[in-house]
């Protein structure tokens, strides 16, 4: 009986397991959703033919002219950034097999936060493009200060250990981009960006980023097979031939780009890459070939609604939706540890 009782299980969940495709239509179609009402809604309200005319003709009007040089561009940016987040967190919850990994968590936002603060300081005229470059400095700087404090203690590096340095690494960051704020007379400057701040995205901000995001994402998906054997175990993986250093630096390296430009173009928002990578995997399963594209469009979706709520929950007054984000993150954040610790128990 307990034979035939294992056998048929999985032959359940067989039959009862969605094609792919069905997943990507639902989820592409709740993001064309979000996309068209956020665009409608905020301070001063549009019709979706005024959303058609802004994005397929030349006309010009009050309405549509909102849409074409401020929401447009800003929910743009919005989409790009819910995508590099969510899959920078499915990337390093797959390659360090952590449930609780996030860029925020783990010192890369930190660190892309006080590179973007120094950047300010010393080069203000450096452009967009520079600003980038540094945030993937400091992104990487976060990243490994986070692991050599980890790795200090002998053993495996645990995920406690590592969330640990991460907060420490983390509120030091911060600290250390708030005092270049203060003593150079900036804060107003940096808290734009750090407070996850959408507001004034310009079209040649997301003309100078958006490339380097999609290139990071695409090779990304790329890379999701090879995600896969990896989030098994490291043993498994090189017996199927998998040259672990070079892949884990090299999604490494994605991570660092997807992050600092994440950081460059809206400033810091966390949450994000924990979240939507535990979501997806309710619904798409442990395979990273079909999580890592479900979590770049939920991601997109995520920062859409995100963005709409923080604009019309206060109208005409903004919300930040780094606030909106950590509102809904926090409680998921002590959800999925409560949940790992009785596991771990």
């Amino acid at each position: 009986m307990l034979t035939e009782g294992t056998d048929e299980k999985p032959m359940k969940n067989k039959k009862r397991s969605i094609p792919f495709i069905f997943k990507l239509t639902g989820c592409l179609i709740i993001f064309v959703v979000l996309f068209v009402i956020s665009q409608i809604y905020g301070a001063a309200n549009a019709t979706a033919k005024d959303v058609w005319l802004a994005i397929a003709s030349n006309e010009v009007s009050d309405s549509i002219l909102v849409i074409r040089e401020l929401r447009l561009p800003r929910e743009v940016a919005g989409i790009l950034v819910g995508a590099a987040l969510a899959v920078a967190g499915t990337i390093m919850q797959g390659v360090t097999r952590n449930p609780l990994a996030d860029p925020g968590l783990l010192g890369l936002s930190s660190g892309a936060s006080m590179a973007l603060a120094l950047t300010l300081a010393f080069a203000p005229g450096v452009g967009t493009f520079g600003i980038m470059l540094a945030c993937f400095l400091g992104a990487a700087l976060g990243a490994s200060l986070v692991l050599l404090l980890s790795a200090m203690r002998r053993g495996q590096l645990s995920p406690t250990r590592i969330i640990l340095a991460g907060a420490a690494v983390s509120a030091f960051l911060y600290a250390v981009s708030e005092a270049v704020g203060l003593y150079f007379k900036i804060s107003k400057d940096v808290s734009m960006w750090t407070a996850g701040g959408l507001i004034g995205t310009t079209w040649g901000q997301v003309q100078a980023i958006s490339p380097v995001i999609i290139i990071a994402v695409v090779l990304a998906l790329l890379l999701s097979k090879q995600l896969t054997i990896m989030s098994l175990s490291d043993d498994v993986a090189v017996s199927l031939g998998q040259r672990l250093v070079l892949i884990k630096a090299f999604l490494f390296l994605v991570v660092i780009v997807l992050t600092g430009a994440s950081v460059a173009l809206v400033g810091n928002i966390a949450f994000i890459g924990l979240m939507i990578p535990h979501i997806v995997r309710t619904f798409a399963g442990t395979d990273y070939r079909s999580v890592m594209p479900l979590s770049a469009i939920t991601g997109a979706s995520f920062m859409l609604l995100a963005d709409t709520m923080g604009r019309t929950i206060n109208a005409p007054y903004e919300t930040p939706v780094a606030a909106i984000v950590a509102m809904m993150g926090l409680p998921f954040f002590l959800f999925v540890v409560n949940k790992g610790g009785k596991k771990r128990s």
